[in-house]
C-alpha cells in the first residue's frame, strides 16, 4: 500500500504556506491541481510522484512530491520535500517581490497633504 498525507499538511510541511488554514483556502478557492486534476478539498490525498501546480500570487509554480515528510521543520528540511520541475523564474525572493507589490492598498485614505491639496481645489471653484 502506497502511503499518502492530506494535501493541506504538505503543502503547510513543505512551507509553501504558513498555517494549515491557509493552505486549505488555497485548496477550497480551486488554485491547486494534482496530477491536472483540479482539487478543492483539503483532505485530498497525495502521494510521493504526485505533480503539484500551484497558482500562487499570479506564479504558476509546478511541484513534484519527493518525500512526505512528518512535520514542519526548517525550510531546510522542507525543500527535500519537493523538487521544482517550474524552473528558476519562481524562486522564493521573486514571489516574496510580487506579494509585497500586491498588498499596496490603493483604497487608503488621504494624507493631511492630499486633503489640503482637495480644500485649495474646492476652495477655487467655488470662488
Amino acid at each position: 500500500m502506497t502511503e499518502k498525507i492530506r494535501l493541506d499538511t504538505w503543502l503547510w510541511y513543505a512551507r509553501f504556506y504558513k498555517s494549515r488554514s491557509l493552505s486549505s483556502k488555497a485548496i477550497l478557492s480551486g488554485k491547486l491541481r494534482v496530477n491536472s486534476n483540479k482539487i478543492i478539498k483539503p483532505a485530498s490525498k497525495v502521494r510521493i510522484n504526485d505533480v503539484l501546480t500551484i497558482n500562487h500570487v499570479n506564479i504558476v509554480r509546478i511541484i513534484q512530491v519527493q518525500r512526505l515528510g512528518a512535520r514542519r521543520g526548517p525550510a531546510s528540511e522542507a525543500k527535500n520535500l519537493y523538487k521544482d520541475l517550474s524552473g528558476d523564474a519562481t524562486d522564493a525572493s521573486t514571489i516574496k517581490n510580487i506579494s509585497e507589490n500586491s498588498k499596496k492598498d490603493t483604497n487608503k485614505r488621504p494624507t493631511k497633504k492630499d486633503r489640503r491639496i482637495l480644500d485649495k481645489i474646492v476652495a477655487k471653484t467655488l470662488e
